[in-house]
């Protein structure tokens, strides 16, 4: 996929629901300072660090590509490791809807119907699930109050927050609210409070969420750094095991977001996250764009 950053800077579009990313392939690729926009003499493909500074300009539905989420993909000790950085810049050990994406770009890219992949997260298992379909067990859930983390001990059942949300852990910390009717709820006016709560001292995805049966959740997701998304994987896992935990639901439950629908299975090997993936063009970021950021 990647070519010299002398004919610029190659990426993925993908979303999984309307959760979109821009994917970075620096697989075998030599990173660069970021002031360095060039190929290496020898020709070696390359690809510039991602900062802070470089992943919002990317991410600006204006000024450059635009998505909820960036993710590169490198080399690790399995099949691939992942990182991942919110729109705002700042970086995420979780993202389930764009590892789900890129675990069905290895697949096609390689043929196996199974992958070993690595986060800051820790490591996840990837496989086909068949009709297009891709699950990865995104680990255990965070229980505990100092893993989430919160800002002191608590417990993470019922938080002492109006509405009593329920906190998770995921790789990246969720507040989930149970309520009557999710479309009754200006999630532009109540997200951003709760994100930044005094309790979260990383900020926090937020949810809000709507029982529809024993098997059957109605969601909407504030993403810390991001603000509405279409869908969250991680999301959608941390209100599954709260609903569960809750006694709500059981731990095998369909979440219907705004973009689609993911089935969770909380199990006894983790929290697996089934659901499509759309590749939906790869593009070139041009070396104009990329020597006006430094």
């Amino acid at each position: 996929m990647y070519s010299d950053l002398t004919n610029g800077l190659p990426f993925m579009k993908m979303h999984g629901l309307g959760n979109d990313f821009v994917v970075l392939d620096a697989r075998e690729k030599v990173v660069l300072d970021a002031r360095q926009t060039a190929a290496r003499a020898d020709g070696t493909p390359a690809l510039p660090k991602v900062t802070p500074a470089l992943a919002q300009a990317i991410g600006h539905r204006q000024f450059g590509v635009g998505f909820d989420q960036l993710a590169v993909i490198t080399n690790g000790v399995a099949d691939a490791h992942l990182t991942f950085f919110n729109a705002d810049g700042s970086t995420s050990a979780a993202c389930g809807n764009a590892t789900r994406c890129i675990a069905r770009f290895l697949m096609e890219e390689t043929g196996k119907t199974q992958l070993h992949l690595t986060t800051d997260r820790g490591d996840l298992a990837a496989r086909d699930a068949g009709n297009g379909l891709t699950s990865v067990n995104m680990g255990h859930p965070q229980l505990d109050w100092d893993e989430i983390p919160l800002a002191h001990q608590m417990d993470t059942l019922e938080l002492p927050i109006d509405g009593a949300p329920t906190a998770t852990g995921m790789g990246n910390p969720h507040c989930t609210f149970f309520v009557d009717d999710v479309d009754a709820i200006d999630l532009v006016g109540f997200g951003p409070g709760i994100e930044h709560h005094a309790l979260y001292p990383e900020r926090t995805n937020v949810q809000i969420a709507q029982i529809i049966g024993p098997d059957h959740i109605r969601m909407r997701v504030w993403e810390r750094g991001v603000g509405i998304t279409l869908a969250s994987g991680s999301s959608s896992c941390a209100t599954a095991v709260a609903a569960a935990r809750r006694g709500l639901t059981g731990r095998a439950v369909r979440i219907d977001l705004d973009g689609g629908t993911l089935h969770i299975d909380w199990r006894e090997d983790g929290v697996w996250m089934t659901g499509p993936s759309a590749h939906v063009f790869s593009g070139v970021l041009t070396p104009s764009f990329l020597e006006s950021l430094t």
